[in-house]
């Protein structure tokens, strides 16, 4: 891909243009980028369990963005990952990245969230992608 790119999280809502993944990728692509990052964990944009089970689904997901004139770079993955792995300390305020169902039950947490990391895996292998967004690793970054 060449051109700037977008990461769709920050600006997606309940109104139009924000509020479906065409309309935001329309909106996207009037202002001259040439690709989206997509959120995997917000379902206006992409359900993530089908992206990763149906090659069909994801044609369309692709088709959606590419009829924009746009390319998916990556699916975002940053609440999922960072629920991975949650110090004690932090659980109450986490439970708010995770849905309500897995709430107060930190190892139900890191198990959706494992799951939802594996899911991105194969999703982004049935959509032709080879880059996950990553998170980075603060404990290697602070000891430079």
């Amino acid at each position: 891909m060449k051109g700037p790119g977008i990461y769709l999280a920050q600006f997606m809502g309940d109104e139009a243009p924000f509020n479906s993944l065409e309309s935001i990728c329309k909106y996207m692509a009037d202002l001259g980028y040439t690709g989206v990052q997509l959120p995997a964990w917000d379902g206006r944009c992409v359900d993530l369990q089908k992206l990763a089970e149906s090659k069909d689904y994801c044609d369309e997901v692709k088709g959606t963005v590419e009829s924009t004139g746009l390319q998916i770079s990556e699916l975002g993955t940053h609440l999922q990952g960072q629920l991975v792995a949650v110090h004690p300390a932090y659980d109450i305020l986490f439970d708010g990245f995770a849905p309500p169902e897995v709430h107060n039950n930190p190892a139900a947490r890191t198990e959706w969230a494992t799951q939802q990391m594996l899911y991105t895996a194969e999703a982004s292998k049935n959509l032709g992608l080879s880059v996950l967004l990553p998170i980075p690793d603060w404990r290697s970054a602070s000891r430079k």
